[in-house]
């Protein structure tokens, strides 16, 4: 485990993101419980919370939470529709400071990414000065806080950044990785979700050190690789490696993972709606379009898939890319819970012009990014969310 010790991770999650770039540009939001994810028709609709501010979450309003449910909790805090193409365009200026640092950087979601800046240790010093720069950077050119993790893992990076949100640092020097876990709930592991918490608490587990503790190969016999897996995680191994995204990557794509596991389809139908949208406007914004959706789904069993389909044409539109998702979904979807979505695009084509049979350009998607670079990000908005009728409606982008 020599060459994994050496490693300096960096974990790096944007605190409360969607909540802090509008508390940013809108300044009577500052210092208010702010629920993003509001039902465009009032704070009592049918959304569903995607980020609450810090204030927000003084009153036990959570991410996941029906908006009905956070109106309850906190019926004077400020309800806001999303707008997924703003989030992706400041998730962009983040991801190019990170990428300052080192070239090896992953993003694993629009708000939080793993850098690998062990190639950078000579040049700018060791993971905390590093970590220290780099939440610098991000402050002055974005007005946003980071929480940062530095470890030599990528499980313990992860889960160090959590722990002193907001504007957190939190370093864990080498040899301390298991000291660090062992004290927190199992369910803080990558792979442990309500199932596997069931499972492992019928065996005495509820701790990552008490799981630290037992055989291996004995918990792979009860529960398949998965359970050996766990074991070395409790104990603080992990040489996962942080895998780069340059901008000539193979594909582009966003992940959700809920916080808790749902089979609610509306709400499912919005999240890949959202991922979509987010995933079109990185395409659009580096000149890219894909032939190839990828679904990926993972359900409450930690059974992952991955569906695919390839379309006639290129394609950097949200709607398009929605519809073969939602087509993906509906395919693969069982009566199990799902614990995650995600949403990617490949097989690439740049620019404009894409021949005689390349799908024309959206002049929807066109006209919005046009008109929301020169006016703002609340100037336009879908027309199928004013509808009062019917199915509930997704949040604004």
């Amino acid at each position: 485990m020599s060459a994994m010790a050496a490693r300096t991770i960096l974990h790096v999650d944007m605190d409360a993101f969607y909540a802090a770039v509008e508390q940013r540009d809108r300044p009577e939001l500052r210092g208010r419980p702010v629920i993003v994810g509001a039902d465009p028709r009032g704070g009592r609709g049918r959304g569903v919370v995607s980020t609450a501010s810090y204030e927000a979450r003084r009153f036990g309003v959570t991410s996941a939470m029906p908006i009905s449910q956070a109106f309850g909790l906190c019926p004077h805090g400020c309800y806001v529709a999303p707008d997924m193409a703003k989030y992706a365009r400041v998730s962009g200026q983040v991801m190019e400071i990170l990428g300052r640092f080192t070239d090896c950087v992953e993003p694993i979601s629009i708000d939080e990414a793993f850098l690998d800046v062990t190639g950078s240790r000579r040049a700018l010093g060791g993971g905390a000065t590093i970590a220290r720069a780099l939440k610098d950077a991000v402050r002055a050119e974005t007005s946003l806080t980071a929480s940062v993790g530095v470890a030599t893992s990528k499980l313990v990076a992860k889960v160090a950044s959590d722990l002193r949100k907001p504007d957190g640092l939190v370093v864990v020097p080498e040899g301390t990785e298991a000291a660090l876990l062992a004290p927190l709930p199992v369910r803080r592991l990558w792979g442990v979700g309500p199932k596997m918490e069931e499972v492992l608490a019928r065996l005495g587990v509820s701790t990552i050190g008490e799981l630290a503790t037992l055989d291996p190969d004995r918990l792979e016999r009860r529960l398949g690789t998965h359970g050996h897996d766990l074991v070395l995680l409790a104990r603080g191994l992990d040489d996962r490696p942080v895998v780069s995204q340059h901008e000539d990557a193979k594909s582009v794509g966003h992940e959700h993972t809920y916080d808790v596991d749902t089979a609610d389809l509306a709400r499912l139908r919005r999240t890949l709606l959202d991922l979509s949208d987010s995933v079109a406007a990185r395409l659009r914004a580096h000149g890219l379009r894909g032939r190839t959706v990828t679904l990926k789904y993972r359900d409450e069993d930690f059974r992952t898939l991955t569906r695919a389909q390839t379309v006639p044409a290129p394609t950097d539109a949200g709607d398009r890319l929605f519809e073969v998702a939602w087509r993906l979904f509906q395919k693969a979807h069982g009566r199990r819970k799902v614990r995650l979505l995600g949403v990617s695009v490949s097989g690439f084509a740049r620019g404009p012009q894409l021949g005689l049979f390349g799908e024309a350009p959206s002049r929807a998607d066109a006209l919005r990014d046009a008109v929301r670079e020169r006016f703002g990000d609340d100037a336009l908005t879908r027309a199928s969310l004013l509808s009062p009728r019917g199915t509930p409606r997704e949040p604004r982008r």
